[in-house]
């Protein structure tokens, strides 16, 4: 067996997702070592740029039987890694806890309360911990615009916010598991939780939510928190990018307004998963309560009947485009 070098070490779930480089060039960058990947998929020559020597399992058995034989002839991977489709992070979020290591998942963490709300117990249970990545949170928008709300004097009026969230995506969204909502939660969750959950912390908890359009594309609402009015429109539609976006080459446009000034949160993903993992090598990462909020508030946007209550996001008033392989 391998002689692995000085803790951390790694095993990666989804090593042939979208998301994967992220997550291996972050743990290139603290230091660590991935020891072992699992993907359904052997589309995974990224592993070459970081991890050549790094063991590869496209049956989920031979992975977990490589970790037992590597916890009890060398030792125990320090931290399990998951990247695999929303629905299935309950499930491998409990095999690494249950393996005897601590989890680092993307987001989102879960797609249900009370699935978060058992990974609790089993962290108690285990004495390991769950983290996710919230990398939104380290954005040098959200920290200014942390600065910018602590300036405001006790008693100020309610803040007027509008989010909007567009993220062009192109036929393949809809077959794939990303299109099916029962595995990915719909738009609201695979795109909208990093802005929820930096809404509520900045913000304040939940006092209402209204949702004015849910869709295969999209999704459109108002909440009310603590300390502002929020209008909110997300989306997969590239008919919706801003025309200075799509001049540029770009399908990625992200803004959130807070009363008068505008943060723009666009550019700036470049290396916040590697800070999420310094900062959960620090001991200072994301939990299992941080999420749950935002887990919550989606979970509620799911299921909440829809409603045509002023007021509504400016893009409401958008035409909706036709799913590309179901018709009516």
């Amino acid at each position: 067996m391998p002689a692995f070098p000085s803790p951390p070490t790694f095993a990666l779930i989804g090593a042939a997702g979208y998301i994967a480089p992220r997550h291996l060039a972050a743990i290139k960058a603290v230091g660590g070592h991935l020891v072992a990947a699992y993907d359904p998929f052997d589309s995974v020559g990224i592993l070459d740029r970081y991890f050549p020597e790094a063991a590869f399992f496209t049956e989920f058995e031979r992975f977990d039987r490589h970790l037992e034989l590597l916890k009890r002839t060398v030792r125990a991977v320090d931290y399990v890694v998951v990247c695999s489709p929303n629905y299935l992070h309950d499930a491998h979020c409990r095999f690494g806890l249950r393996y005897g290591a601590d989890v680092i998942c993307e987001k989102p963490l879960v797609l249900n309360p009370w699935n978060a709300e058992s990974l609790r117990e089993l962290e108690s249970e285990s004495g390991k911990r769950v983290f996710s990545i919230l990398q939104l949170r380290l954005h040098t928008s959200a920290k200014a615009l942390q600065d910018s709300l602590a300036q405001r004097t006790p008693g100020a009026p309610r803040l007027q916010a509008e989010l909007t969230y567009l993220t062009a995506r192109g036929n393949w969204y809809y077959t794939s598991w990303k299109g099916n909502e029962e595995k990915s939660g719909g738009v609201v969750t695979n795109i909208g939780i990093h802005f929820f959950d930096l809404l509520q912390q900045l913000l304040g908890p939940v006092r209402q939510t209204i949702v004015h359009q849910r869709s295969h594309d999209r999704a459109a609402g108002f909440l009310a928190l603590e300390h502002a009015d929020v209008s909110w429109y997300l989306s997969i539609d590239p008919a919706g990018l801003p025309a200075a976006t799509r001049q540029a080459g770009g399908s990625t446009f992200r803004s959130l307004q807070i009363g008068t000034s505008a943060f723009d949160f666009s550019v700036g993903f470049e290396d916040l998963h590697q800070q999420s993992y310094a900062e959960i090598l620090a001991g200072r990462g994301f939990g299992i309560d941080t999420c749950l909020p935002a887990i919550r508030m989606v979970h509620d946007i799911r299921n909440a009947a829809l409603s045509t209550a002023q007021p509504q996001h400016p893009m409401c008033a958008l035409a909706q485009t036709p799913h590309p392989f179901i018709r009516d």
